[in-house]
């Protein structure tokens, strides 16, 4: 082994595995110490939020708008059931009205109820016990109240698409009704009877081969 072989290997021995062991391990422990941070997939906006900083009922209201609301967006934006949204949908004002609650509106009201709770300077949940001048709520209840709003506009979405998609299953099914029930009336209408067919043919034959007159015509009277 040469000189600048070994001072290769000590390099890498003593120099650069520890620094790369110390990097690794700083990294691992700040991953594991690191707040957790909200998840909501219908509101991505509140991701860079601590889960922490927000009290158990204000995130229970929210993992219900998120549920209710990623359901309500397929529900009215993916408007050909193609079972995504994109540019061949037709976009109404549902389905923009739920983009902005979940987009703008929730995240707007979180983001202000926790510059209202950093106010207190003495960590004593100023926003959580405090009532607002001229009102009769806190900070707490107030997002409370608004993320109550929204949950409620949410049921009453999916109830009014529940009862229409039902209405659209009563009115199919009255209508193979009415086709199926009755196949022996639908076939006398379809097929012709094949006896008043004949009947018909004959007396058909029967004009054709008697004589204006009355006298009878015999088969080599006929001529083709």
């Amino acid at each position: 082994m040469t000189q600048m072989t070994a001072m290769f290997v000590m390099f890498v021995l003593y120099g650069l595995l520890p620094a790369a062991g110390l990097y690794l391990g700083y990294r691992g422990i700040k991953k594991v110490t690191a707040p957790k941070m909200l998840e909501y997939k219908a509101m991505p906006q509140l991701g860079y939020i601590p889960e922490k900083s927000l009290p158990v009922d204000v995130k229970t209201a929210l993992e219900q708008i998120n549920t209710k609301g990623e359901k309500l967006r397929v529900m009215y934006g993916d408007t050909n059931n193609d079972g995504k949204i994109d540019d061949k949908d037709t976009v109404n004002e549902t389905y923009i009205m739920i983009q902005n609650l979940m987009d703008r509106h929730v995240p707007q009201a979180v983001s202000d109820y926790r510059r209202l709770h950093d106010l207190d300077v003495t960590d004593s949940a100023l926003a959580d016990t405090t009532k607002i001048k001229h009102s009769n709520v806190t900070g707490k209840e107030a997002l409370l109240d608004v993320l109550k709003t929204i949950n409620t506009q949410f049921d009453d979405l999916l109830n009014a698409s529940y009862h229409q998609d039902g209405q659209k299953l009563l009115a199919t099914n009255r209508y193979l009704q009415k086709r199926f029930d009755n196949p022996a009336s639908n076939t006398e209408f379809q097929k012709p009877d094949s006896n008043a067919s004949s009947n018909a043919s004959s007396d058909v034959n029967i004009q054709a081969i008697e004589s204006p007159t009355g006298e009878n015509v015999s088969a080599e009277d006929i001529k083709l």
